[in-house]
């Protein structure tokens, strides 16, 4: 997740070089680079239940699932950015600390950043060749956007709510079943979280789960 700072015109070799010694994580983008705002137990919650689940599918195979502290190089757009989640089968590298080659990402929104995964992150993630889905998670109610992309080269959304089961199909390992009750495990929903209809609105959210990374 991210929000604006002091905007810096960098290259990205610095970026990477600043940023191994940052007390607080950025995303870089075409030579600004933005800070990182803190995540709410939720949001990390969320996203460790995916990892978990498509960590168990990948075992013992070439992929490799990640959580929030490595990056995505979109070097079309010449950004890095810090997904929640990502599954990645390129050649292991244990000193590299990003990926260019990506099949799958996951970002679970929150208020500051839902915009920015929205259209900007989602622009930027499909401009990356070796993507083939995109998924979007709400953590106010239960409710994904799945974005994957067919022969054609061609995106398309399909949306579920809660009871949902769905595919991915990204991996080499094979079609991967998730359901909304592994998305969202231990996550307890009161009755204001479902009515919420615009996550980057998020009126219902509760200012005092907002917890600062540095």
């Amino acid at each position: 997740m991210t929000s604006s700072s002091k905007l810096t015109f960098i290259s990205a070799e610095q970026y990477l070089a600043a940023e191994e010694h940052a007390a607080c994580r950025h995303e870089y983008v075409d030579g600004l680079v933005f800070a990182m705002t803190g995540g709410t137990r939720r949001h990390n919650l969320i996203a460790q239940n995916i990892c978990f689940r498509l960590r168990e599918h990948l075992r013992g195979g070439s992929c490799r699932a990640y959580i929030e502290a490595v990056k995505a190089r979109v070097e079309a757009t010449n950004s890095f950015y810090y997904p929640d989640v990502m599954v990645a089968c390129d050649k292991f590298d244990k000193k590299s600390v990003f990926t260019a080659y990506p099949v799958l990402i996951v970002e679970v929104l929150s208020p500051a950043t839902a915009a920015t995964d929205r259209r900007e992150k989602a622009f930027a993630y499909k401009q990356i060749e070796t993507l083939q889905e995109y998924l979007i998670v709400h953590q106010s109610r239960k409710r994904v956007e799945l974005h994957r992309k067919d022969q054609q080269g061609h995106w398309e959304i399909s949306e579920f709510g809660a009871g949902s089961e769905f595919m991915l199909d990204s991996m080499p390992a094979g079609p991967f079943k998730l359901s909304m009750e592994h998305i969202y495990e231990d996550i307890d929903m009161d009755q204001s979280d479902e009515l919420v209809v615009h996550e980057d609105a998020e009126d219902e959210w509760n200012q005092e789960e907002s917890e600062v990374d540095c």
